[in-house]
């Protein structure tokens, strides 16, 4: 599956990401990144189609506009994202961030605007990478 293979590339992300360089204190981000989660899951619970795509990185949002063929507005409530629930955990890595929910687990990335989710619908596989429901390329 083709969402598969590209969450590796988030994979790679998480493994490299400590050599990048962010800004801001690590209790600063790690707020701002958990901030940017709720708000994620905030327009989810509100089901608010521009919310949610105006939360999204953009390589996210274009992948998921060219493989739906229609725009981000149009189809992301098809993407059946669930509400993660609680945080229970935030993994900085540089510019990028991992945050557990109860059901679910969000990517982000920082980007000069803020933090952006790179993928969403997340679940764990031991050994393997993380099969999410929407991600970018």
């Amino acid at each position: 599956m083709r969402n598969a293979l590209r969450i590796g590339t988030l994979t790679l992300l998480v493994l490299f990401g400590p050599a990048l360089a962010g800004c801001g204190s690590v209790g600063e981000r790690r707020s701002d990144a958990e901030s940017a989660a709720a708000g994620f899951e905030r327009l989810l619970r509100a089901d608010d189609p521009n919310g949610l795509c105006e939360a999204l990185a953009p390589e996210t949002r274009s992948e998921l506009e060219e493989s739906e063929e229609a725009s981000c507005e149009r189809t992301i409530a098809s993407q059946k994202i669930p509400v993660g629930g609680t945080t229970h955990r935030v993994d900085l890595y540089g510019r990028q961030a991992r945050i557990v929910l109860d059901t679910d687990t969000l990517f982000l990335s920082l980007f000069p605007d803020g933090w952006k989710v790179v993928a969403a619908g997340c679940t764990p596989r031991p050994g393997r990478p993380y099969q999410c429901t929407l991600q970018g390329g």
